[in-house]
């Protein structure tokens, strides 16, 4: 699926050219069974190595090529991050952005420079709109506060943090078949099982049910789900076609796909983009909208309308960029 494009699937669908003359023909009852026949005897892929692991094949399609890897959940505190050091040494896209460091010593990192511009300029419209009343949620947050004595502050602070710990450390969280930050994406089934049973290092090692993956795969179970298929190769051109022409299912598993590689891989500036409230997630959100029938699906139709072609092809064409810079291609 990831290295057909959208023209090759519609060929592909067309009904079958009309049998020679000689040949006899089918009625509708024998063409039917004929049809129910073939479906028995092509079999679906044995999940029962996933489920028992909870690792999933998965195959994705980007402008380089199209690669097999694999993908789990666990949460958070099951997990050691991706060591990203030695891959940031050597970042393509470090000379394209400007790391700022604040008083607390963050850092805030400043986006692509065409995106980000075509992004502030939203944000502006936005604001225009809104009014300013975002800043009096604020306001009254603050005048609630200062009713309440510093020790108060204090503690209520710390019992919100120990919260939010422990909520992170129980949310499920996405893993992929990576290295020192980097994808790690398989030409081949066979490679990708070749390289498992090797022994190499990878993230995924981690995991209590690798070595009985590595024991049981064999390359014939690489065969991943149409809901674990993601096209990013397509996203930038479909969305270059105009509201018209834009692909709901397409955009939107892409957008799952670019959220999970993000957070595994730490990319911040991609999460960043892809984050509540920014462009791209108005766009993901009408799109969701857009599919739903009735008054919901209306509504999600006429806010696409509203979100810029160009802004959306710019950002997912950095985001796709971001994504093929972290990836080890194997054969």
């Amino acid at each position: 699926m990831g290295n057909r494009t959208h023209t090759e699937v519609s060929v592909a669908r067309q009904s079958p050219q009309r049998p020679d003359a000689d040949e006899p023909e089918l009625d509708e009852t024998d063409a039917s069974a004929a049809a129910d026949e073939v479906e028995v005897d092509r079999p679906a892929a044995d999940r029962t190595l996933w489920d028992e692991v909870r690792i999933d094949p998965v195959e994705i399609a980007l402008p380089a090529g199209t690669g097999f890897t694999l993908r789990a959940y666990r949460t958070a505190r099951e997990l050691t991050p991706t060591d990203v050091a030695e891959r940031d040494e050597d970042d393509p896209f470090l000379a394209r952005r400007q790391v700022v460091e604040t008083e607390e010593d963050e850092e805030v990192v400043i986006l692509d420079e065409e995106f980000a511009a075509l992004s502030a300029e939203k944000d502006d419209e936005d604001e225009e709109k809104d009014g300013g009343r975002a800043g009096g949620r604020r306001r009254g947050k603050a005048g609630d506060a200062g009713a309440e004595t510093d020790e108060d502050e204090a503690d209520e602070a710390e019992d919100e943090d120990d919260e939010d710990e422990d909520d992170a450390g129980d949310e499920e969280v996405p893993v992929f078949l990576s290295h020192k930050g980097r994808l790690l994406l398989f030409k081949t089934p066979e490679s990708l099982v070749t390289f498992i049973r090797s022994g190499a290092p990878n993230d995924l090692s981690q995991l209590d049910s690798w070595n009985e993956l590595s024991e049981r795969l064999e390359p014939a179970d690489i065969a991943p789900l149409d809901e674990d298929t993601y096209e990013l190769d397509l996203v930038v051109e479909n969305l270059r076609g105009g509201h018209d022409a834009w692909d709901p299912a397409l955009l939107i598993e892409a957008g799952e796909i670019a959220r999970d590689l993000s957070y595994a891989l730490r990319l911040p500036a991609v999460l960043d983009m892809l984050s509540a409230g920014s462009s791209l997630d108005d766009l993901d959100e009408a799109l969701r909208a857009s599919v739903n029938g009735g008054i919901g699906g209306f509504l999600g139709r006429r806010r696409l309308k509203k979100i810029g072609a160009q802004t959306a092809s710019l950002g997912w064409r950095t985001i796709v960029g971001k994504i093929s810079a972290v990836v080890d291609w194997r054969d």
